[in-house]
């Protein structure tokens, strides 16, 4: 295995994960705080999230685990995975200290409440929580874009665009909040750029540590337990405070436009 090859393929993990900065820019054309465009982000962001979730990431992880486990145990082992997500993350939820109680209904910030600076916790702990989702979900799709660029260069190109399309939006869900929360583009920027960089991370721990035990049950357990993270940011962070922060339609509208990208994105790229 050449030089080149290596290069080129992590060059490609490099590119798709940086791309949830691109999100981010979303965040320096806002000149003050407007509740309306901060829940349809957010709902934007919990449609692609519940949206790769249940119809991509899901379904790759039950092929891959019924292709070495059988039909019957693969998806099986693919649903004790994705609610081991779910459980995993609800852990991860106790543990954070809450300063606000998230099922309780408070006062809307106003354009100019939030000072420079000044964090709105909430926000920030949700910001935080889909970097970490959004991290975990681009680890494996690194692995993935390296391994399919080194066995096939046409094949990382088609993953690698793939995935930059979904980083994307990805960005946004951890952008909006911390920038609503801090009003500090420089930290929604480098925060949603930071959570791509998890990308070539797995690419790097892949091939350094991984190759010789990576295997469809590895990935399939994986990233059926990424889904159930997602799906998990999705309901309990991004939808309720998109309803808090803006009118219940506009939050649902948010959902459905981000379903309606993955979707195009899913079909336009297959």
């Amino acid at each position: 295995m050449d030089t080149s090859s290596l290069l080129f393929a992590f060059g490609l993990t490099v590119f798709a994960g940086l791309a949830t900065g691109v999100g981010s820019i979303m965040s320096f054309f806002s000149r003050k705080f407007n509740p309306k465009v901060l829940a349809a982000s957010l709902g934007f962001s919990a449609g692609v999230m519940i949206y790769v979730s249940l119809i991509e990431i899901f379904y790759k992880a039950k092929d891959a685990l019924e292709g070495a486990l059988g039909a019957k145990s693969g998806y099986w082992a693919t649903v004790a995975a994705f609610f081991g997500g779910v459980a995993l993350i609800a852990v991860i939820d106790k543990i954070i200290p809450s300063y606000e109680n998230p099922h309780e209904m408070h006062a809307r910030p106003e354009d100019n409440d939030i000072p420079t600076g000044v964090a709105d916790p909430k926000l920030l702990r949700m910001g935080f929580f889909s970097a970490l989702a959004i991290a975990i979900h681009n680890f494996p799709e690194g692995l993935a874009t390296f391994m399919g660029a080194l066995t096939d260069p046409a094949l990382g190109v088609s993953i690698a665009i793939a995935i930059a399309i979904h980083n994307i939006p990805e960005g946004v869900a951890v952008s909006a909040p911390i920038y609503y929360a801090t009003k500090s583009r420089a930290k929604a920027f480098w925060y949603s750029l930071l959570s791509g960089l998890s990308e070539p991370v797995g690419a790097l721990i892949g091939f350094f540590l991984l190759r010789q035990w990576f295997n469809d049950i590895t990935f399939g357990i994986v990233f059926a337990a990424v889904a159930g993270i997602m799906v998990y940011i999705s309901l309990d962070e991004l939808l309720p405070t998109a309803e808090e922060y803006g009118e219940h339609h506009i939050a649902i509208g948010g959902v459905i436009a981000g379903m309606v990208v993955m979707a195009l994105s899913l079909v336009l790229l297959s």
